[in-house]
Formats: C-alpha cells, structure tokens, sequence
C-alpha cells in the first residue's frame, strides 16, 4: 500500500512538472516566433528596397531644411536628470499596485506596511539628495 501511494504522489509530481514545463515551452515557442517574424521582415526589406546612395542623402536631415553649420550640439544634462528622475518615480508605481493587493490579504498588513514605508524612506532620502545637490532647480 505505501509503495502504491508514493507511486501515485510522483505520478502526480510529475504531472504537475510536466503542465509546468509545457506552459514555458509556448512561451518559448511564441519568443522563437516572434524574433523569427522580425528577422524574417528586417531580411525581406533590406532584400526589396533599392540602394542607390548619393550625397544628398548622406546628408543630416533637418525637417527639409539644408543642415547649416557642424552636426554637433551641445545638450543641457538637466532635462536628462528630469526625466531619469521621472522614471525612477514611475517604476515605483508598478512596485506600489503589488504592495497595496498584498496588503488587503490577511496576515500581511503589518509586515507589508513596515516594508513599505521603508521603501518609500530609500524614495525619500533619494528626492532629498537630488534637492540638496540642486538638481531640482529650474534655472
């Protein structure tokens, strides 16, 4: 009898491993056919469209208008510290939505709520540091 039940538990064991694995290989098999689809596409344009290059099309290209002067410009780093800045307090929404259906289960509350407020301290001390550097000044 115990050896009929252990046969059944690694049956079931196996089972269960095998539906896991299945749901990753179609997931795989979807990457395999997506990068195919765009290998496919990339390969067929470069194959169809004509390649006659002349100096007009060298050219930077400046909405219609003929380029003037060298093709570098000098670029203001605040507006990248803005939208890094940006992003960084975006990505903490998506890690927000988890926390908050986390924190409605029961049992979680307390720790959920402990963690988060640690993380939003890290939030914190970072917008404080960029303030106290200035990088928040618009000049």
């Amino acid at each position: 009898m115990r050896e009929t039940l252990g046969d059944s538990s690694v049956t079931a064991a196996n089972a269960v491993a095998a539906g896991y694995f299945q749901s990753y290989s179609v997931v795989g098999l979807l990457a395999l056919i997506g990068v195919l689809f765009v290998a496919v596409a990339f390969g067929a344009g470069r194959l169809l469209r004509p390649v006659v290059p002349t100096p007009e099309k060298l050219l930077t290209y400046e909405c219609g208008v003929d380029p003037v002067g060298e093709g570098w410009a000098h670029t203001q780093v605040r507006y990248y510290v803005y939208a890094f800045l940006y992003v960084i307090f975006a990505v903490d929404s998506i890690f927000l939505f988890p926390w908050a259906t986390v924190f409605a289960a029961p049992g979680y509350g307390a720790t959920t709520l402990v963690e988060m407020f640690i993380f939003l301290g890290f939030l914190a001390v970072g917008l404080l540091y960029a303030y106290k550097k200035g990088v928040l000044a618009w000049t």
